[in-house]
């Protein structure tokens, strides 16, 4: 049985009220376990089946009550001991992937048949407590109260996705993004070069500038209204070249973009647009 996950809306910056608990935002993909007549099922929160990709997890599984539902995150470490994003979605695309996952739970919707979404969340995190015991592939997420502002420093320090801060007593909404649940994410800044355009939807080519030129550094596609007007009334003096998908221009533009990290390749994760710069 899928249940559609809780959102989080968006917080600029961390703050401490003793009202909310604070957890570490995980950079992995978001999983819903189902357990319904002893048979396991794992959801993405786009209601897809991908019990079959990580059978390890189905036996990790079997003490959970039967009637249960849980949300959380699974995720793969580096040798840091640290969520790497690439890391889990290469071992989400191909099983024959050696890494292993862990799914993090910071919240139970069932139990034993019974929805438990009216219990405040401090409530149902003792309920997680009793029910679930914590192994390699399946564990607990840890939550402390307040403490948001030494929390995040703490990220910040340790180049983590970010933190999560939710109010205690709040129930869960299936299916809904709500303010009662807030997260605020490190992100990283840089200037950027732009180098071009795609031809088919919205996305801005990005170079980043090293001693032999400009490199490439991914694509932007997250840009206010605003600054996307200014560049369309600059950008056509500055073509260079065209190709089927994409039309590159005069790195002559220059902007401050933030992103959640670089890959592997080099590239900016999630870049978006923060000010032009000169």
């Amino acid at each position: 049985m899928f249940v559609a996950p809780m959102l989080l809306h968006k917080s600029q910056h961390p703050f401490d009220d003793n009202d909310y608990i604070t957890e570490l935002k995980l950079d992995g993909i978001r999983i819903i376990l189902t357990k319904f007549n002893n048979q396991i099922k794992l959801y993405t929160r786009h209601n897809n089946d991908v019990t079959a990709k990580f059978p390890e997890l189905l036996e990790a599984a079997e003490r959970i009550p039967n009637g249960t539902v849980l949300d959380g995150e699974l995720v793969v470490t580096d040798h840091q001991g640290k969520p790497d994003f690439e890391a889990v979605m290469e071992r989400f695309m191909s099983r024959k992937s050696e890494h292993q996952v862990h799914y993090c739970v910071f919240d139970v919707i069932y139990y034993e048949g019974q929805k438990v979404t009216h219990l405040p969340l401090v409530k149902r995190k003792v309920l997680l407590d009793t029910m679930l015991e914590d192994t390699d592939a399946v564990a607990k997420v840890q939550w402390l109260r307040g403490n948001g502002k030494a929390y995040f420093a703490l990220v910040e320090e340790q180049g983590l996705e970010g933190i999560v801060l939710k109010k205690a007593n709040s129930k869960y909404q299936i299916n809904k993004r709500s303010q009662d649940w807030l997260k605020v994410i490190n992100y990283q800044y840089t200037d950027v070069f732009i180098t071009g355009l795609k031809k088919d939807t919205f996305g801005l080519l990005l170079g980043l500038e090293e001693e032999r030129g400009i490199k490439p550094a991914g694509v932007m596609e997250f840009m206010n209204p605003n600054a996307k007007k200014q560049f369309y009334s600059l950008y056509q003096d500055l073509i260079i070249d065209e190709n089927k998908t994409a039309i590159f221009i005069d790195p002559k533009i220059k902007c401050k973009v933030k992103f959640r990290n670089y890959t592997k390749a080099g590239l900016l994760r999630i870049p978006s647009f923060v000010e032009y710069t000169s």
